[in-house]
């Protein structure tokens, strides 16, 4: 497809994704005292399984850890995913702020951005329980998009973090699966295609920083989690390119573990969070046949 063509395609994925209006949740509660460190929760629309108990859906926006982006952009997908029939969890973290010089912002904080996704996952259970009664956190999928999506890989790594690690846990989270969309899977891999402006050096730091500090931050260095885990990725992707899929389930394969990687055919990045597109039922699919 030649690249004004593709180009062309991209800006209207995106502008059909973003043309919903945010939905307001059910309720909001905060894990941490910053405005950041909040969750939004949707209770389940429609009927209810007999016993009242449903699974739980946490979300993480992406936005390339960029200031810019929050988590109301993903709320129309929060609500898709509601109206499916599951309990919503849409989480807020700190990212990036404008750098010094007022320019473009800077991706993710070090360690505020990490510290809020460990924290968030760590009260979820005890949250949703009182903001959606019949949310069961003992089948809870996790799913993020771009920028999400690597915080999603990551957060269902944390049991094999270097030792070390202050996010490390003694044991693997209590998830049913991982369903990655277009995650920013592979620093590595996402470096050379220099994905989203370079927001993964920008996250960890440039230099000696960011060497030091990705053995505790890219998921496909935190390998094998042992956690069922599958990337859907659209094969036109222009802002996060299969490659970087392809290559997070390389190193996994390499590590012994089989990881489902889903490719759509003519999808963009955009799609898969666009309630609009069929794209968005292929994932709530994915999330239903782990979920359930």
């Amino acid at each position: 497809m030649p690249d004004d063509v593709a180009a062309a395609r991209d800006a209207a994925e995106e502008e059909s994704a973003f043309s919903h209006p945010p939905v307001d949740p059910d309720a909001t509660a905060a894990y941490g005292d910053h405005p950041d460190q909040v969750i939004d929760f949707y209770a389940p629309r429609g009927e209810l399984p007999a016993d009242g108990s449903v699974p739980l859906v946490v979300v993480l926006h992406g936005g390339a850890w960029r200031s810019p982006y929050d988590r109301r952009h993903l709320t129309p997908f929060a609500d898709f995913l509601a109206r499916r029939g599951f309990a919503v969890a849409n989480v807020e973290y700190r990212r990036g702020a404008d750098d010094a010089g007022g320019g473009a912002p800077v991706a993710g904080r070090w360690p505020d951005t990490f510290d809020d996704v460990a924290a968030a996952l760590d009260a979820l259970a005890d949250l949703a329980r009182e903001a959606v009664p019949g949310a069961d956190p003992r089948r809870t999928v996790l799913t993020g998009h771009s920028a999400g999506g690597h915080l999603a890989l990551w957060a269902a790594a944390r049991h094999v973090l270097p030792a070390d690690a202050a996010w490390r846990t003694g044991r693997p989270a209590p998830l049913r699966g991982v369903v990655a969309l277009a995650p920013i899977a592979d620093f590595a891999a996402a470096g050379k295609l220099d994905v989203c402006g370079g927001a993964a050096r920008q996250l960890l730091g440039g230099g000696v920083e960011y060497a030091e500090r990705r053995p505790y931050a890219d998921p496909a260095l935190l390998l094998p989690t042992g956690i069922a885990t599958t990337l859907v990725q659209g094969r036109a992707d222009l802002v996060v390119p299969q490659a970087v899929a392809e290559s997070y389930a390389d190193a996994a394969a390499k590590a012994g573990e089989v990881v489902g990687l889903t490719l759509l055919e003519e999808v963009g990045h955009f799609p898969l969070i666009d309630p609009a597109a069929d794209a968005c039922a292929v994932v709530a699919e994915e999330i239903a046949q782990l979920a359930w």
